[in-house]
């Protein structure tokens, strides 16, 4: 009787030790790819921020008045440049401030872009078609690295708030991520009057 007792004991503990095993397994799991998955948001933006000199350098050879244009995208690559996420410190404020120095990222594109319309010659380069498509490039690969990483977020929010996951989430500080949403106003087209 009492071997039956630590048998049935030992066999309840080892079920436990393994569900608590597999769960703390499954949301590190789950964890490190929605952070891989943000990673490579932030790869994307990266790459954006990055083609803006070239860009720009090409543009200002042919539109040199267009100085406040070159100004706003400088002021906005840097401001774009100076916030980084913090995967431990992942909170809605910081991520609505990242959403929206990105945006300013990309309204300084979209005016560049327009004052490079006005200029048939600067349109005929192949400089700067080259560049007009790596930019529409990276602003495919910079949705599709949002969706991948709110998919990822997704996952992981709902592995560590299912029962019983929830309760070693809470053991374990596994806490829930924030996903990218659209920034206020994104709704609307951007103002491209130069």
């Amino acid at each position: 009787m009492k071997n039956k007792k630590l048998v049935i004991v030992i066999a309840v503990v080892g079920i436990i030790a393994l569900w608590a095993f597999s769960g703390y397994n499954g949301m590190v799991d789950s964890q490190e790819a929605a952070t891989t998955a943000l990673s490579n948001v932030e790869t994307q933006y990266q790459r954006r921020v990055d083609m803006m000199p070239q860009l720009v350098k090409i543009v200002k050879a042919y539109a040199k008045h267009e100085k406040e244009t070159f100004d706003a995208v400088t002021k906005a690559r840097n401001a774009a440049t100076q916030i980084h996420l913090d995967v431990d410190n992942l909170t809605p404020e910081k991520m609505k401030e990242y959403e929206v120095a990105q945006n300013e990222v990309a309204q300084a594109f979209s005016r560049l872009i327009a004052v490079a319309e006005a200029y048939p010659e600067l349109k005929a380069s192949d400089n700067f078609k080259s560049l007009q498509i790596q930019e529409e490039g990276t602003e495919n690969r910079i949705n599709e690295a949002r969706k991948k990483y709110n998919e990822s977020v997704q996952e992981y929010n709902q592995t560590v708030r299912h029962f019983p996951n929830s309760l070693l989430a809470g053991i374990f500080g596994f806490k829930k991520m924030t996903k990218f949403t659209a920034v206020e106003g994104a709704e609307k087209a951007p103002d491209l009057d130069i």
